[in-house]
């Protein structure tokens, strides 16, 4: 029997699986659904804290421990890990974000004028992330480690016998956690063909709605859109329209760029922040640690929680 089990195999479950085999425990991670049929596989997964405008102390370890772990599967080769420059454009001024300690090369300056309504802009250098290698880079890690996946939904909590659950579940920790402030934030994008774009662009502010251009090896995100409580996973023609129009100006040499595809996600949001605390299990003696509720942010501070899940396992 293990000595913990991981309910959920996105990347907040599967880093948190990786961390306690690193610290010697036994660990089982179980999942309805395969990591590349997560929203993880979908997320367009650069390292930014999208939607938390402000964060608390460990808002901030979450996100610099992500960073910094990212950072280094950059530099040691990790699949679809890059370093990437990016630029956030300010419709109005504002101060640099909470998060901005945690990013070394972070700054404020002025725009240079090709978008119209843009004063400032944060340039930031950033780990970005293509999901599906990754995700089948963080399962190998698990298995080579000893760690078990099995392809079994859980129904309740309560079956799991282990000493240490990790509710790592999602959108599924609504039932599991009976945790009505969790819902989906749905999210649409498009993808296209990279003509050479190689600088990640955002306009949280656009006048039409959200945009961003997130260039990858061989293709590029675009997005989007960020709707609580629609559960719906059909692309709306309608929104990739405007979701290529807003794209297209705000990175004019997307222009001729050829569609590729679409894509809906549902991310995992909750209604007052991430919940990462202890809880006790059914029998005496056993424990429940729920880290859920990381909405668009998943990757942003997926290593920074895991570290969190790990120290208090270690000091149970």
């Amino acid at each position: 029997m293990s000595d913990v089990t991981v309910v959920g195999a996105g990347v907040i479950g599967l880093s948190c699986a990786v961390r306690l085999l690193e610290a010697g425990l036994e660990v089982t991670v179980r999942c309805a659904d395969a990591p590349e049929d997560t929203v993880s596989a979908v997320a367009a997964a650069v390292w930014y804290p999208s939607g938390f405008p402000a964060g608390d102390a460990r808002s901030l370890d979450w996100a610099r421990g992500g960073f910094d772990q990212l950072a280094q599967d950059v530099i040691h080769g990790a699949p679809g890990v890059t370093m990437r420059r990016t630029r956030m454009l300010l419709r109005r001024p504002a101060p640099s974000p909470w998060w901005s300690a945690a990013v070394p090369d972070f700054r404020l300056v002025e725009h240079d004028g090709a978008q119209s309504g843009v004063t400032q802009e944060w340039q930031f250098t950033v780990p970005t992330v293509e999901m599906r290698p990754y995700l089948r880079w963080l399962i190998q890690r698990v298995s080579s480690s000893g760690g078990v996946l099995e392809r079994r939904p859980v129904r309740t909590l309560d079956e799991l016998a282990t000493r240490v659950v990790v509710n790592a579940s999602g959108l599924g920790a609504r039932t599991l956690a009976d945790d009505d402030a969790v819902h989906a934030i749905r999210g649409q994008i498009v993808l296209v063909s990279n003509p050479g774009i190689e600088t990640s662009v955002r306009d949280e502010n656009h006048p039409a709605g959200h945009a961003y251009v997130h260039p990858r090896s061989t293709d590029v995100v675009l997005g989007g859109t960020v709707e609580p409580h629609q559960y719906g996973t059909t692309p709306d023609p309608e929104v990739t329209a405007a979701i290529l129009e807003r794209c297209r100006a705000l990175v004019p040499e997307l222009a001729h760029a050829r569609v590729l595809g679409q894509a809906v996600g549902l991310r995992p949001g909750r209604t007052g922040g991430i919940r990462l605390e202890v809880g006790p299990g059914p029998r005496s003696g056993t424990h429940v640690v729920h880290t859920y509720g990381h909405g668009g942010a998943g990757v942003t501070l997926a290593w920074g929680c895991a570290d969190e899940v790990a120290r208090i396992i270690q000091s149970l």
